[in-house]
C-alpha cells in the first residue's frame, strides 16, 4: 500500500538512507558518517547564503566601501559627538590652536542693516579666537551695548565706557575690562552716554580718528581687535572705519540685507579715498542660513559670485542656541558649545585665523 500523503503523512525519518533526495534536490550519502567524517547539516530552503563580514581595516581602499557605511564619526552616538565638539571649541587645555598674526588685526564688523547678527558675530568670533590662544578686544561701538551684555560685562549708566574715551580722552586702558572666565579677552563696555556722541562728535577736532587715537594708544598689543558697529553709517562707524584696517561684514540671507550692500561698500570706498588708505573689505559672513529655503540658498549663491574667496566657507545657521546664550550673560561657544551655532562660529574663526596667516605670509615673500 502506498504511504499516505498530504498534510497529515507521518515525519520523515531523521536520517536519509543511501541514494535519498534531500531537502536541497542533492543525493546524499550516510557512509560519510561510518569513516569518521563529520556530514553538514543541509541548509533551509529558504536561508540565504552566507556572506562574509567585510571590516574597514581590510579593505585595501575607501574606494570599495559603500557610500551607505557609516564613518567611525558617524557611528558614534550623538551626544559623543557633541562632547567631542565641546572640548574641541572650549580648548580647556589652554593650547594656541588658532594662529596668530604677526601682526594686530583691527577689524570693524560693520552692516548699517540691522538685526543681521553683528554683535552675535563680533561676541562669539572673539570669543572663539581667545579661548585658542589669541589675545582679542572688543570695542562696543553700539549705544545699545549688546556686545557688552553678551560678554557679562557691566555696562549701566556711570561706568566707565567708549564715550568717556571719544569724547573726553580717558585711556583705553582705563575703561577696558576683562572678561569672566575668558583668559585674554576684554571689552569696552558701551552705555547709554554713547547716544550723545554722534552730536558732540560733531564740533570736535580730528573726530573721525578718536577712535583710532585711543586704540593705538593701548599699551598691550592685542591680536585682535573687533569693533561692533551701531547700524547707522554716523559718526560712530566712520570713526570705526578709520580705526581699522579690514571690513567684517555679515550678511543675512535675506532679500533686504542686499538692497543696502552698495551704500554700506560706497560708503567704505569714501572712507578709503579720504580718510584710511589701508582699509580693505577682507571678510564675508552669511548669518541666519536657514537650508529649508530656496532663498536662502539663491542669496548665497549671489553674494559668492559678487565677492568671491572674501566670503568664508563656514555659514552661520538659524541656530535656537546662539539667541538663547545672550540672556544668560555668554556667548554660544560657551553657553552650548556643542551645538550647530557654536560649532559654526568657530570654523568661521578658523578660517579667519588661517587667512590672517596666509596674508602674513604674502606679505613677506
Amino acid at each position: 500500500m502506498a504511504p499516505p500523503s498530504g498534510p497529515h503523512a507521518p515525519a520523515a525519518p531523521a536520517g536519509n538512507g543511501p541514494g535519498t533526495v534531500g531537502p536541497t534536490g542533492a543525493t546524499e550519502q550516510v557512509d560519510g558518517a561510518a569513516r569518521g567524517r563529520p556530514v553538514a547539516e543541509p541548509a533551509p530552503a529558504d536561508t540565504p547564503p552566507a556572506v562574509p563580514e567585510t571590516f574597514p581595516e581590510d579593505a585595501g581602499s575607501d574606494a570599495y566601501v559603500s557610500r551607505e557605511t557609516p564613518s567611525r564619526e558617524q557611528d558614534d552616538p550623538p551626544l559623543a559627538m557633541e562632547a567631542m565638539r565641546a572640548v574641541q571649541i572650549l580648548n580647556p587645555s589652554g593650547e594656541v590652536t588658532m594662529p596668530r598674526p604677526d601682526r594686530p588685526r583691527i577689524m570693524c564688523v560693520a552692516n548699517q542693516k540691522g538685526g543681521v547678527g553683528k554683535t552675535t558675530t563680533t561676541v562669539n568670533l572673539a570669543v572663539a579666537l581667545a579661548l585658542h590662544g589669541n589675545r582679542v578686544l572688543v570695542v562696543d561701538l553700539d549705544p545699545q551695548g549688546n556686545a557688552s551684555t553678551g560678554l557679562n560685562v557691566p555696562h549701566h549708566a556711570g561706568v566707565p565706557d567708549v564715550y568717556d574715551c571719544l569724547i573726553d580722552n580717558v585711556p583705553l586702558a582705563e575703561v577696558a575690562q576683562a572678561v569672566e572666565g575668558i583668559p585674554d579677552l576684554w571689552c569696552v563696555p558701551a552705555t547709554i552716554d554713547l547716544a550723545g556722541a554722534e552730536i558732540e562728535l560733531v564740533s570736535v577736532v580730528a573726530r573721525e580718528s578718536r577712535l583710532a587715537r585711543a586704540i593705538a594708544g593701548h599699551p598691550t598689543e592685542f591680536d585682535y581687535v573687533f569693533i561692533d558697529c551701531p547700524p547707522s553709517l554716523g559718526l560712530l562707524t566712520v570713526n570705526a572705519l578709520c580705526a581699522a584696517q579690514e571690513v567684517l561684514i555679515p550678511i543675512q540671507c535675506e532679500y533686504y540685507a542686499l538692497e543696502g550692500l552698495n551704500q554700506l561698500i560706497n560708503n567704505i570706498n569714501l572712507v578709503r579715498q579720504h580718510l584710511n588708505p589701508t582699509l580693505e573689505v577682507s571678510t564675508i559672513l552669511l548669518t541666519m542660513y536657514d537650508r529649508r529655503t530656496r532663498l536662502a540658498d539663491a542669496v548665497e549663491q549671489d553674494v559668492r559670485n559678487h565677492f568671491g574667496d572674501k566670503v568664508l566657507e563656514a555659514v552661520i545657521p538659524r541656530n535656537v542656541r546662539v539667541s538663547e546664550a545672550p540672556s544668560y550673560g555668554q556667548s554660544v561657544m560657551t553657553y552650548d558649545p556643542g551645538s550647530r551655532g557654536a560649532t559654526s562660529y568657530f570654523e568661521a574663526a578658523q578660517e579667519i585665523a588661517m587667512r590672517g596667516v596666509k596674508e602674513s605670509v604674502g606679505r613677506n615673500a
